[in-house]
């Protein structure tokens, strides 16, 4: 059977010898990685082996040696590379009047969403959300939801703005089995046509 090698060339990553220093602590020495578009990645270590600090460089939040090359070429000719980050916790004041709705739609619109709420967009947020059965809470103020719903809204307002490049800081964490095995699912589908990447730190 002969294998089919996709080209590169579409949101890929290239990170060439990259390295982190905090105060005086070393994090990360020299990493060197090359992720491939549509693919789904996987970055797996214990507790504070510094995966979360390789997320953050490479979404320019954190100072870095070395260097990240983004790559999205469309007939030759480099595009404007989206990324989707869904964080390992979020969480909001209480009383913050954001539904789920304002929160999602928000990204996308150019106007305030809380002046009318379009009907197509109403319905293509809460199809996002019902990837994870969660569409009930598309009305919902997002500081009322728990840790496990609040990671749903999350990853369903990453999936709905049609990113190129995903990348996900433990999306399981807060998930019951059920939400984490349908998270799984949908990010072999995901990645059928977008680059994934995802941190953990079980196998």
């Amino acid at each position: 059977m002969r294998k089919i090698i996709r080209p590169c060339g579409l949101h890929c990553i290239k990170i060439n010898h990259l390295g982190v220093t905090i105060g005086s602590q070393e994090i990360l020495t020299d990493i060197n990685l090359h992720i491939h578009c549509g693919t789904l990645n996987a970055v797996i270590g214990k507790n504070g082996a510094g995966k979360s600090t390789l997320i953050k460089a490479v979404l320019g939040d954190l100072p870095h040696t070395g260097t990240i090359e983004f790559k999205d070429r469309e007939d030759g000719r480099m595009q404007t590379l989206k990324i989707g980050y869904v964080p390992q916790n979020i969480s909001f004041e209480k009383h913050t009047p954001v539904s789920v709705y304002d929160l999602i739609a928000g990204f996308q619109s150019r106007f305030p969403v809380f002046l009318a709420k379009k009907k197509r967009i109403y319905e293509e947020i809460k199809a996002s959300l019902r990837v994870f059965e969660a569409d009930h809470l598309i009305d919902k103020q997002v500081c009322n939801l728990s840790g496990g719903e609040m990671q749903k809204v999350a990853i369903a307002r990453t999936l709905y703005r049609r990113q190129q490049l995903i990348i996900m800081d433990e999306p399981g964490s807060a998930l019951d089995p059920l939400a984490e095995y349908q998270l799984n699912q949908e990010m072999n589908e995901i990645a059928k046509d977008k680059t994934v990447v995802f941190i953990s730190h079980r196998l």
